[in-house]
């Protein structure tokens, strides 16, 4: 906990003091721990992997991914091919390295790390576009880098170039299907059975994740897309107890990431990274001033981006542990020179992290992208499944910049089936009357039907956003002029009402 705390003092990345713990226990450090073992911290790294994807794609907000998704596929794809080129040229004729040596650095240096590229921009609101196109990047390119590297890394000659190109089309489809599936069925699962304890629901959505990447590996597919794509889609289901699972994902996404990188500092021999210093350093310049913005700014040469965002985008193109994790293939697999390149890529992957890390929301602000940090905040639903009841009960949270603040129970206009039964404010619980007016950090209970549980949840996210207008507005969520019109209705007629009242009264005070 101290890591994590100094990690968002300082804006550096916690995986250098991961790391750097487990420099500290290995060999030449202060405990002289001796560990070689390749092939188990790639097991281990693998496993890993796996689970930080699956935490990544819980907390992916579709909303804001899905104007991202082009973008995203050709940074994954195109970008990734003009990264791997470029780097790899850079590592041959400027630092010597072999053709294959230098194709796998290429490779392993491609995949971006959204946890790195977050944790240091965390402060700073940026454009939904922005953390869209970064967040999917991340999550979308390791499939791709991943099929190269072992490509590149299987004895003999290397594959002809559509050879691989198939391979990997091939295998990102596969694991695209098995992730939307294993994702779709289930959140229809989770959504319709109630589990006995609320506690099993983060285990069960985990699991899931986790079976996506198992079906996907199995069927010769890509299980990190595949894990990631299931992540994203029960992150996106509205499942119960979400609040519990989301956090219990994100303690076990820490978890991995903590004892990953202590033991990839444990494997790395510290005195064997001298002579790979200044070769990493020219390697990581050619990717960080070269690749990376020729990545983004061939593959974003469709889209209408502005050119600030590009170059954003170009920097923030962190490399954090999938790239370690990744030089330990070769290793494995006992390429000629794979110890070198683990030297390099772990050099690169430290320096670099150390100079974009802290220097991120310094180029965010001077290239003048940042969001309205006054935006409405979406509000905190969980949902708890009355199976006996077949009914819903909704624990609703007012963020403190919500527009539902002011807001009068009536005002809400829920569906018929659902009722606001309890408010707790400062500690408090009451039944609600139709005038009691919502406040800020208020905590609603409102139980619905099973049929319009959608549509409440829907109406109560659209108050929040838009207040009490919100059906005027066009915000009423799925189905909004089914949920609105009625009521516009009945208000219009009301307040025609109370107008002729109003003149009649008015009336013989205006001629006296």
């Amino acid at each position: 906990m101290a890591a994590v705390r100094i990690s968002s003092r300082s804006g550096l990345p916690s995986l250098l003091l991961y790391l750097g713990i487990g420099i500290a226990i290995g060999q030449d450090g202060i405990f002289d721990v001796k560990f070689d073992n390749a092939e188990l911290t790639q097991v281990f790294g693998y496993a890993a992997l796996v689970v930080i994807l699956a935490e990544g794609g819980l907390g992916t907000k579709w909303k804001e991914i899905k104007p991202a998704l082009p973008a995203a596929a050709m940074l994954s794809i195109v970008g990734v091919a003009v990264s791997v080129g470029v780097t790899a040229a850079g590592a041959h004729y400027l630092v010597g390295l072999d053709w294959r040596q230098s194709l796998i650095i290429g490779a392993v240096v491609s995949s971006t790390d959204a946890a790195a590229v977050f944790s240091v921009l965390r402060k700073v609101p940026l454009p939904a576009r922005v953390t869209g196109v970064l967040e999917a990047e991340s999550g979308f390119n390791d499939a791709p880098v991943v099929i190269l590297v072992v490509a590149f890394s299987t004895r003999g000659p290397v594959e002809s170039w559509y050879v691989l190109v198939g391979e990997i089309a091939l295998e990102l489809a596969i694991g695209a299907a098995i992730g939307l599936a294993v994702g779709w069925l289930g959140a229809f699962g989770l959504r319709h059975v109630a589990l006995p304890a609320s506690g099993l629901y983060p285990i069960a959505v985990m699991a899931i994740a986790v079976s996506a990447y198992a079906a996907g590996a199995m069927a010769h597919g890509s299980g990190f897309l595949a894990v990631y794509l299931a992540a994203m889609i029960l992150g996106n289901a509205k499942l119960p107890h979400w609040p519990a699972t989301r956090g219990f994902a994100d303690g076990l996404g820490w978890l991995a990431q903590i004892g990953m990188f202590v033991l990839l500092g444990l494997l790395v021999t510290p005195h064997d990274l001298l002579d790979d210093f200044w070769p990493a350093v020219i390697v990581g310049l050619v990717l960080t001033v070269v690749a990376r913005p020729l990545e983004v700014f061939i593959s974003l040469a469709p889209f209408r981006l502005p050119w600030q965002e590009k170059a954003l985008m170009s920097w923030a193109g962190l490399r954090g542990a999938v790239p370690i994790i990744l030089a330990t293939i070769p290793m494995v697999s006992g390429i000629e020179g794979s110890t070198r390149v683990f030297n390099i890529v772990f050099v690169l992957v430290v320096v670099y992290t150390l100079i974009q890390g802290p220097t991120l929301p310094w180029v965010a602000r001077a290239l003048k992208i940042a969001d309205d940090p006054a935006e409405a905040a979406d509000l905190g639903i969980e949902s708890a499944p009355l199976e006996r009841l077949r009914g819903h009960l909704l624990s609703v949270a007012i963020p403190g910049k919500s527009k539902m603040h002011g807001v009068e129970i009536g005002e809400l206009r829920l569906p018929a089936g659902a009722a606001v039964t309890l408010v707790v404010r400062d500690g408090k619980s009451f039944v609600p009357a139709p005038s009691t007016v919502l406040r800020r950090g208020d905590e609603l209970l409102v139980i619905t039907t099973d049929p319009v549980r959608d549509a409440a949840e829907e109406r109560l996210r659209a108050v929040g956003e838009g207040g009490k207008l919100a059906g005027w507005l066009g915000k009423s969520g799925s189905g909004g002029e089914n949920l609105a019109r009625p009521h516009m209705a009945h208000d219009v007629a009301h307040a025609l009402k109370s107008a002729k009242k109003l003149g009649k009264a008015e009336g013989p005070k205006a001629h006296s």
